[in-house]
């Protein structure tokens, strides 16, 4: 079935170790994008997402600058990041794993969500909502995110892992709401 994804109940965030002493966490703040969700048999879904990096936001506007920059998402020329799906995996009733494509200054890496389905609702506005979780660690250096500095007490100014963790909701579209009742 046909669901989008809801921007403004949807958020992918992220973080980082900074001085290898703290963690710096951000959003990137326009997500958009499609779930083909089989409710019947949830390992037949697929998901395809679009991400806009110069949208992130980690609370300070020079941090954000520096990473819009090239020496990290390098936005100007490459202003659109994607994950698709490859394919899913009911691990129990309300849990699987997505396994998909993650596409970051066009470099494509496969990545495995955790995803854990929050269940359905009916809005006041009579859409159906659907709500997930998800999430996963990556290696930035694996997208040519490779900017640090080393620290003169050991380590580096900025972790390699990435930690994503995402909240989606989804609303069925109108036609797949009509074939469903029909």
């Amino acid at each position: 079935m046909a669901w989008t994804i809801d921007s403004s109940h949807s958020a992918i965030h992220f973080s980082a170790r900074h001085m290898m002493i703290s963690t710096v966490r951000g959003e990137f703040e326009t997500v958009r994008g499609t779930v083909d969700f089989n409710e019947e048999n949830p390992a037949l879904s697929s998901v395809e997402v679009e991400i806009e990096p110069a949208s992130l936001s980690t609370r300070d506007a020079q941090r954000d600058g520096h990473l819009k920059s090239p020496d990290f998402f390098d936005v100007e020329n490459h202003p659109i990041a994607t994950f698709k799906s490859t394919r899913a995996e009911a691990t129990s009733s309300n849990k699987g794993k997505l396994y998909g494509d993650l596409t970051i200054k066009g470099i494509t890496r496969p990545i495995v969500l955790d995803v854990e389905y929050n269940g359905q609702s009916k809005s006041p506005w009579g859409a159906t909502n659907a709500g997930f979780s998800a999430s996963t660690k990556i290696n930035r250096k694996d997208w040519e995110l490779n900017w640090n500095v080393a620290l003169e007490t050991g380590g580096v100014l900025v972790g390699e892992e990435v930690k994503l963790e995402i909240e989606a909701e989804i609303v069925k579209q109108p036609e797949a709401e009509a074939v469903a009742t029909a």
